[in-house]
């Protein structure tokens, strides 16, 4: 298909080819011992009109482009330039013949001419055996055009180095096996852009483009690289010469718009300028792609400053020494011979440029730069590889070694060489290195100004940086909003509204919850067990661990306390008979599990701490009630010392039992209280089986009621053997300090409530130990003459004669 079609435009175009062109001036063409083909777009088509029957487009009847011009100027200047070296090609010349390219698709006849041999193009011959007319050769400016032409080209293997094709699809090698370009692909144009656009924190932006392959390619990549990144494209037009630029710029305005990338070439991007500048169109913020932000026409027009800020992107500008006096010289060596229409049409095949001469060097100097060093890289690549193929020195080039346009660009890849203060170098895709530059407009002045205000490059690292100081908006002096949504405060997450990822309000994140915007600004993420937020956080903090430790004061005299207490209990043994020796043990017991109250909490700890004392503080009960039991039947009674040992064994079995099955189907087990307090996790221990733990309790506080009873029941014993009275004290101490105990368990929520827990303890067996242990000490020690069985019946039938006389 490919050969076929080649053969079509050779037969559409014979009528230009195949003759030897004469030129009316040297500005064309340079004899050489290798010739470069140039291809700079003198004229550009302002209106496209379709054609019926195919037919060659004849560029001079177009509009002129003056910048197309000091391109073709700064070609001719570098072959100079390299012909007077005396090291890159010593003995060697370079040629060129350049064509005027002002068309996409009806300027193949250059493109013919340069990979032709004599007049014919062999597209079957072998690479070894075929030498096309040109070596290598640069051009044309634009993707569109580039990529309509480059296959032709490129299945020679011809180099085209390029100055001005910027769409990524062109560093496709398999597509585009020998295609070179000294300008950053589309790729990192947009990349800059986007860098600009997150350097301001801007997220709602236009992005224009014109219907060709450099703005598409664009607007795919634009598209592609924010989806990482808070940008969303509110707006996107692709637009043909003859839109509606007016009804576009509306729409941005509906959407309130502020930032607007326009990516185009410059006859849509003149077109959207002037008509913004006709819509009054006001505060705006316009990127520029590289192929308009040195525009010298744009900043000049009347209103243009109303527009906004225009911010432009462009190859960092280098100057040319000795370009300036090569244009001054040439102006003034230059003659152009008018030929008649007739003849040009038939001999110039688009090698003739009228109003050129007509141009001053100063024209011609002051004319966009953008891609002079672009072309002048572009050159300098082709004679650095042609320096390596011809093996060159110091003094000379071997002439005799052939040099075929494919060894080349096997050695364009391997280059590295200073240019003019920067290092020219490829990738493997024959992408350079990039140096851009950040210009903001001058529209202020009457000649137009277009200041540096940052930088982006690649080497020898990634920097990029803008200098803010140095952009006036034209808002206050302010950076203009361009954002879909006010951003959210800290501690507030994004919910959307909408399509777009920019429009949202703003939630306050619960406790216990935080947003991490770099993690994602949509969501509240619950905090850590160890971690807690207030209302609206940003982060986590982390939680201090509290519990009850040795070495806190009040812990430390909890356990002095309880260490005295067992010290009196072992004095006091004498007391009575085996039944208080029972009783001694048990508090002995009941005071050990003070201990289990301080440390961290464990399993063992939970499990003792209530367990020892429910059950032999019970034990201790259930002797006291038999004991008042027994008073009240001596006193009372006066009947015989009942015998109700037995009830103290049952008892305490059956509260032997009930704690047994609480410890054993849901014993106390340590736990980490995180809902408490925010702040804190507490270590307590979980009280277990509500059920089973009010049995062990109930037994426990029913034993105490009947004590509380009997003892109730000898109130008005004789003073000399009161011991009912001391059981009673004792009792109502024991119930104060627990109703006091659980009233702060269930209002109020400490670690301190463990310790509470402990000194209810400890008060139940110190109100034994003074009322009832102490005073049968006290009689035991200091009056033993009223501890014998003669003294106690006497005080019953004392009391008993008393009672009947009543």
């Amino acid at each position: 298909m490919l050969h076929n079609s080649l053969y079509v435009f050779l037969l559409g175009f014979s009528n230009c080819f195949f003759f030897k062109v004469s030129w009316s001036t040297s500005e064309f063409s340079l004899e050489g011992d290798y010739l470069l083909g140039g291809l700079f777009a003198l004229h550009e088509i302002d209106h496209v009109t379709p054609m019926i029957t195919p037919e060659t487009t004849e560029c001079f009847r177009h509009s002129s482009s003056i910048s197309g011009y000091q391109m073709l100027q700064v070609m001719r200047f570098a072959v100079e330039e390299i012909n007077n070296s005396t090291t890159l090609l010593p003995n060697v010349s370079l040629g060129y013949e350049i064509f005027d390219h002002c068309s996409n698709t009806k300027n193949f006849r250059s493109v013919l001419s340069f990979i032709s041999n004599n007049g014919s193009v062999k597209p079957k011959e072998k690479l070894n055996n075929y030498q096309p007319k040109v070596i290598a050769l640069t051009g044309p400016y634009g993707s569109t055009r580039t990529i309509t032409i480059a296959p032709l080209i490129t299945m020679d293997l011809i180099p085209l180095v390029n100055y001005g094709a910027s769409s990524y699809a062109l560093s496709n090698k398999l597509q585009y096996p020998s295609f070179v370009r000294t300008v950053p692909s589309n790729k990192d144009l947009i990349e800059m852009i986007i860098h600009i656009i997150r350097w301001f924190g801007w997220n709602w932006v236009a992005f224009l483009g014109s219907q060709d392959n450099y703005s598409s390619d664009g607007l795919k990549l634009f598209n592609k690289y924010i989806n990482n990144t808070a940008i969303c494209l509110a707006y996107q037009e692709a637009l043909s010469l003859n839109a509606n630029y007016s009804l576009t710029l509306k729409k941005i305005g509906m959407l309130n718009i502020n930032v607007i990338v326009v990516f185009a070439v410059p006859q849509y991007a003149i077109n959207i300028i002037k008509t913004a500048i006709l819509e009054n169109i006001r505060d705006k913020v316009w990127i520029a792609s590289e192929t308009w932000s040195m525009n010298q026409q744009l900043p000049r027009e009347p209103g243009i400053r109303n527009i906004g800020t225009v911010i432009g992107i462009t190859e960092r500008l280098l100057s040319l020494p000795g370009f300036d006096k090569f244009i001054y010289k040439d102006r003034g060596t230059t003659k152009v011979n008018y030929k008649p229409e007739s003849e040009v049409k038939s001999k110039t095949c688009n090698q003739i440029c009228d109003y050129c001469t007509l141009l001053t060097a100063e024209e011609i100097i002051n004319e966009n730069p953008s891609f002079s060093f672009a072309i002048y890289a572009a050159i300098y690549t082709v004679a650095h590889a042609l320096h390596k193929v011809l093996q060159c020195d110091m003094n000379k080039c071997h002439k005799n070694t052939m040099a075929k346009p494919y060894m080349l660009l096997g050695e364009m890849k391997k280059l590295d060489f200073p240019l003019n203060g920067r290092q020219v170098k490829y990738d493997n895709n024959y992408d350079p290195t990039i140096s851009y530059a950040v210009v903001l407009w001058h529209t202020d002045v009457n000649s137009p100004q277009f200041e540096l205000v940052g930088t982006y490059d690649t080497y020898p690292e990634i920097t990029f940086t803008i200098d803010n100081s140095l952009l006036p908006w034209s808002n206050n002096d302010s950076v203009p909003f361009s954002n879909c949504s006010v951003e959210c405060k800290e501690g507030f997450s994004r919910q959307l509204e909408g399509f777009h990822s920019c429009c949202f309000t703003c939630k306050k994140c619960p406790r216990n919850s935080y947003v991490d915007y770099s993690r994602d600004p949509y969501t509240c993420f619950p905090c850590a067990e160890s971690e807690w937020s207030d209302e609206g956080s940003a982060t986590c903090k982390t939680r201090s661990v509290v519990y009850l430790q040795f070495t806190e004061i009040s812990s430390i005299a909890v356990m002095v306390s309880a260490t005295c207490l067992i010290i009196l209990l072992f004095v006091v043994r004498s007391a009575g008979g085996s039944m208080c020796l029972l009783m001694l043990i048990c508090l002995i017991m009941s005071s050990i599990s003070v201990y289990f109250f301080f440390g961290q909490p464990t399993f063992v700890h939970c499990l003792l701490r209530n367990a020892i004392f429910a059950f032999f503080f019970t034990v201790c009960l259930s002797c006291l009630t038999v004991r008042s039991f027994q008073i009240i039947c001596v006193f009372k009674m006066a009947a015989q010392f009942p015998r109700v040992h037995s009830l103290c064994a049952f008892s305490s079995a059956i509260h032997l039992i009930s704690c047994v099955i609480w410890m054993t189907v849901s014993p106390d087990k340590p736990i980490a209280d995180s809902w408490t307090f925010k702040d804190q996790i507490m270590l307590i221990c979980e009280m277990g089986n509500t059920i089973t733990f009010t049995i062990v309790m109930f037994i426990s506080w029913f034993l105490g009621f009947l004590c509380l009873l009997f003892s109730y029941m000898g109130r008005d014993l004789p003073k000399n053997y009161n011991e009912a009275k001391s059981i009673t004290f004792s009792l109502i101490l024991y119930y104060l300090s627990w109703i006091v105990y659980f009233t702060a368990y269930l209002s109020v929520k400490s670690k301190y409530i463990m310790l509470l827990n402990a000194m209810a303890q400890i008060s139940s067996i110190y109100g034994i130990l003074l009322s009832y242990f102490i005073t049968k000490s006290y009689i035991i020690i200091f009056q033993p003459q009223k501890n014998t069985p003669a003294y106690f019946q006497t005080s019953i039938q004392n009391y008993t004669q008393t009672i009947s006389r009543t």
